[in-house]
């Protein structure tokens, strides 16, 4: 499947909301998009891929299918999810392991990717543990990269501190921008406010190599004052959660606005093309997936409802990271700030209990 030159997709197409027909579409955007810069391999049960594949005018040339015999529900365990070695999750990472692929990319149980990730792929050489990353809009226009949105409910000082360097990775390359400008979460902007994980991850912070600009408040996320946003993903989730509230809240406000009289329909009318831009960069698709850095792989994790637009903004997202070796360079950035040579020690077992990846790495123990 894979050639050089070439970035090979495994596209997870079984166990979102909606079911596959959407991820397929998604697919078949990004193959005919990218064209040759990219091959797409749609994992699922063939008899459902196929007839969807079938009916399509001009199917490009550019894809594949690899059959997998059942999926992740959406309502079960992560653990349970691993254990699940026929699953389109557990078949989609295999080929990613064995470089039949370059990057995996699913809609389906994000505890059971993360978890499965772990267990198939394993962590970057010197990272801990790895995090969720997603994109906020903000008023500047210019995104904010934040992570740990979700894998690590409690963290240590190092942890941030490896999230810190991954996230300034990850910022160059989707930002643009050489050095980006990493935040640290906390209650205030002073070096005095926060708790004892904040004061500890700081102090590491200060002394390494990346664009550290000190402490920031939840405010400076949306207002684009920084490019990174470092924290727990406790914090990060509940972050992402109210993040994904804002559009349809702005929504029914605009709607009751309308419905109080004419003047505000004729209003919202002039409107339109306005509305429909500031819709359109607060939609999730528009970020189509949140990347799960430090894993030894290019995988990213989609929102289950994803329509046909997030999946290929998904895809292009892998492609981007998979172009712009995002993985050798976390590795290489954790070195060069002086966090991967204390860390590596640490990391030499892996937690798996009954074959599965827990939460708990080693270095959590000390």
């Amino acid at each position: 499947m894979m050639t050089n030159g070439t970035c090979t997709v495994a596209l997870d197409v079984m166990g979102a909301d909606g079911g596959p027909q959407a991820i397929i579409e998604g697919g078949l955007t990004a193959a005919r998009q990218l064209g040759g810069a990219i091959h797409i391999v749609f994992v699922g049960r063939r008899d459902q891929i196929e007839p969807v594949l079938s009916i399509q005018k001009h199917r490009p040339d550019n894809l594949s299918v690899q059959h997998a015999e059942t999926e992740v529900p959406m309502h079960i365990a992560a653990t349970d999810g691993v254990r699940m070695r026929d699953s389109s999750v557990a078949v989609g990472l295999r080929l990613v392991k064995r470089h039949q692929a370059n990057a995996f990319v699913s809609p389906g149980n994000t505890g059971a990717v993360m978890a499965t990730s772990l267990l198939t792929l394993g962590r970057i050489k010197g990272v801990s543990r790895p995090a969720i990353t997603a994109v906020f809009p903000t008023s500047s226009g210019i995104p904010t990269v934040v992570l740990d949105v979700g894998a690590n409910a409690d963290c240590k000082p190092h942890h941030l501190s490896q999230f810190a360097v991954m996230g300034s990775v990850y910022a160059s390359v989707v930002l643009h921008k050489p050095s980006p400008r990493v935040g640290l979460l906390s209650i205030g902007e002073e070096r005095s406010k926060g708790n004892d994980l904040i004061f500890s991850a700081h102090e590491l912070l200060k002394d390494s190599k990346i664009n550290f600009i000190g402490n920031i408040e939840g405010r400076d996320i949306l207002s684009g004052n920084t490019d990174v946003a470092v924290t727990d993903g406790f914090t990060g989730n509940i972050l992402l959660k109210f993040a994904e509230s804002i559009q349809p809240m702005f929504g029914k406000l605009i709607k009751r606005q309308v419905d109080t009289n004419v003047f505000s329909r004729f209003g919202v009318f002039l409107m339109r093309p306005f509305l429909r831009r500031m819709k359109r960069s607060l939609d999730y698709a528009e970020a189509g997936g949140a990347p799960l850095l430090g894993v030894n792989g290019t995988v990213i994790i989609c929102h289950g409802s994803s329509n046909s637009r997030a999946i290929y903004n998904a895809v292009k997202i892998a492609y981007e990271m998979w172009l712009n070796k995002v993985k050798e360079r976390i590795h290489d950035d954790l070195i060069t700030n002086h966090f991967g040579r204390e860390n590596e020690s640490k990391d030499t077992r892996t937690d798996i209990r009954d074959g599965v990846v827990h939460p708990a790495a080693p270095d959590d123990q000390c």
